[in-house]
Formats: structure tokens, C-alpha cells, sequence
């Protein structure tokens, strides 16, 4: 098997295997491909920047932007002047990926703002490179697993466009939902006043931040009753609710039954 681990080794063939790396490149690093690659690149910069000029004009990339570069498209990309482009890489060939995960342009930008989803994106990057570097018996299943995660990550935010403000509030409610969650130590958090989280949050998700809570933790109740032989009282506890009758009707809003019906209904399935 080949391996790149500089700049200049990767010859811009498909070897329908992932090849990945982490360069750190001051403005003498350039790769000027006329007749474009047989495989994919997508590119994540860390900090600095760098440049992608192909037939359809130029983009630069800075610090949380992903870069995806077709197959076959004449490109030329490097660091921009004066800069140090600090990127993680990896080359892969489209069978192994999905097309609705893979965008349509040539070349595709996209800002990545949410600074959770920015670091799931770079430790996604870190498995990829380690998992290629050590070669276990599962290791292009395992690159291929964070690849897609980093793509699903993308078509979740081209779907979704939520404001990044409100998708860290959603990963602060997931991370902390058994806790008792104070809207002002969440906006603290997140940078905003509370009342300016609060609107913002209803604004792009249709419910307060609250209710938004109270559904996670009932979505979360009900699987655990579907999965589990754990009681409704012990389930209740088990995702943040610590009184029993408050997670009746919470549990009656968001299902529309009562634990214990929902549970006989499992029951006779």
C-alpha cells in the first residue's frame, strides 16, 4: 500500500482507499493539477489559510471552513500569501460514500460555525489519519465510518441552517439533560443575554428552550421503557425528571399516552 505523508507524494490517482494527512504549509506550498483527480478531497483548515482556484473561479478557506473537491476538475490550490495554512486532508473515491452525502459543485465551501461540530470534525479528521497510519484489520472501515460522519455533519447543517448560537445551545441541553439546566448559566455558555438566547432559540426551532429539554429527555424516556426493564418512576429519574408526576404530563404531551400505557402498548406488539 502507499503512503503520503508529504505534501508532495500524493499523485492524484484512485487507489479506492482512504489517504489522509495533516500539513502545516507556509506560502511556497502549491499542487496544480490541470486534469484534475480520479478521487475526491475534502479538506478541513485548522487555522491560516489557503486557497482552491479551478475553472469556475477562486475560494480561500480560513480557520472552520471545509473544502470538497470533485473528481476530475482542474484545479490549483496552495497557502496563501503571506499566510501558514494549517489543514487536515483526505482523499477517497465516491463508491464507498453515499451521493446524497456528497455535494453537486465542483468545488464546495463550507463555513463550519458551531464550535462543538467544529471539534467532532477534527477529531473526526484525527481517527481518520490514525486509523490510516496503524493499519488494523478493520482500518479502511473504520476511516470510512469518520469520513461519513464528517459528511453527515455537513448535510445536517445544509438541511438544518441554524443559527450556530442555537446548535450549541441544542449540544449544551444534550450534554447536560439529567442536569437542572438554568437558562441563564445556558446563555452565559453560549455568549448570549438570556432573553436574546431565548428568542433566538424559538425564532429557528419553533419551541423555547425548556420544552425543547423536556422532549429530549422524553424521547430519551421512551426508549429506555422501550428497551430496558426499567420501571417509569426509575426512567423518569434516569433522564433528569425528579418529579414523577411532572414527567406524566410531560411525557402525555410529547407521546401522547402515559408511561404506563405506552409501555402495555410495547407490550402487546
Amino acid at each position: 500500500m502507499k503512503r503520503f505523508d508529504e505534501p508532495s507524494q500524493y499523485d492524484g490517482k484512485c487507489y479506492s482507499i482512504v489517504i489522509s494527512g495533516h500539513f502545516q504549509v507556509n506560502d511556497s506550498y502549491v499542487t496544480i493539477r490541470e486534469q484534475g483527480m480520479k478521487d475526491w478531497l475534502i479538506a478541513y483548515t485548522l487555522s491560516g489559510e489557503g486557497y482552491f482556484n479551478t475553472p469556475e473561479g477562486m475560494k480561500t478557506c480560513t480557520s472552520g471552513d471545509i473544502v470538497i473537491l470533485k473528481p476530475d476538475t482542474p484545479h490549483r490550490y496552495g497557502t496563501s500569501k503571506g499566510e501558514t495554512w494549517n489543514f487536515v486532508w483526505a482523499h477517497f473515491a465516491d463508491p464507498f460514500i453515499a451521493d446524497r452525502l456528497l455535494p453537486v459543485e465542483a468545488l464546495y465551501v463550507e463555513a463550519i460555525q458551531s464550535v462543538s461540530v467544529q471539534k467532532r470534525i477534527y477529531r473526526a479528521f484525527r481517527r481518520i489519519i490514525s486509523d490510516s497510519r496503524e493499519r488494523s484489520q478493520f482500518w479502511h472501515d473504520l476511516c470510512l465510518n469518520s469520513l461519513r460522519e464528517i459528511l453527515m455533519l455537513l448535510a445536517q447543517q445544509r438541511e438544518l441552517q441554524l443559527d450556530p448560537r442555537v446548535e450549541e445551545a441544542l449540544h449544551y441541553l444534550s450534554l447536560h439533560m439529567r442536569s437542572n439546566i438554568k437558562i441563564d448559566t445556558l446563555a452565559k455558555a453560549i455568549g448570549l443575554s438570556s432573553s436574546r438566547l431565548s428568542h433566538l432559540f424559538r425564532e429557528q426551532t419553533g419551541h423555547s428552550i425548556i420544552d425543547t429539554l423536556n422532549q429530549m429527555r422524553i424521547h430519551q424516556a421512551a426508549l429506555l421503557l422501550e428497551h430496558t426493564n426499567r420501571s417509569a418512576s426509575e426512567v423518569a429519574y434516569d433522564v433528569g425528571f425528579h418529579n414523577y408526576n411532572h414527567f406524566i404530563n410531560q411525557f402525555r404531551t410529547w407521546m401522547g399516552t402515559t408511561p404506563s400505557d405506552y409501555k402495555k402498548t410495547l407490550l402487546q406488539l
